[in-house]
């Protein structure tokens, strides 16, 4: 099973599948959908003990969040919603739960095969987002 300081480091997104009907479900609007749809961003995580950093980076948005493991805080998501969320380490795995607007929605972070395997869920619309480690 994975520690959270395997996940620590700068991932490079090198395969999607689905993040469009995601980002549709979660009610994006399509300009912002064809935008997020090409972008390859990085995904930078840091844990100093129970306060954890995301940072996602690309050309075209760069976003970030910081919080402690088992606290809700509130987030502003990379198409402006805002969510209370809070982040667990649970089992091997990185669960981002986000409430906003009377809907929810489950991100999970998991080491596989040397890889970042991020799943995205809601309602019954998901997507994989596979990344590598570039550092």
């Amino acid at each position: 099973m994975a520690t959270i300081q395997q996940l620590v480091g700068r991932w490079r997104l090198a395969n999607t599948k689905g993040f469009d009907e995601y980002m549709k479900e979660l009610g994006v609007g399509l300009t912002l959908r064809k935008m997020g749809s090409v972008a390859k961003p990085d995904c930078i995580i840091t844990c100093d003990g129970k306060n954890l950093t995301i940072k996602s980076e690309s050309s075209l948005k760069t976003t970030q969040f910081s919080c402690n493991l088992g606290e809700k805080f509130q987030e502003t998501t990379a198409d402006g919603r805002k969510t209370q969320t809070v982040c667990n380490f649970i089992d091997g795995v990185l669960v981002q739960h986000q409430e906003w607007d009377g809907k929810e929605s489950t991100i999970t972070r998991k080491l596989q095969d040397g890889k970042l395997v991020v799943e995205c869920v809601i309602n019954n619309v998901s997507c994989v987002r596979i990344y590598e480690k570039v550092e």
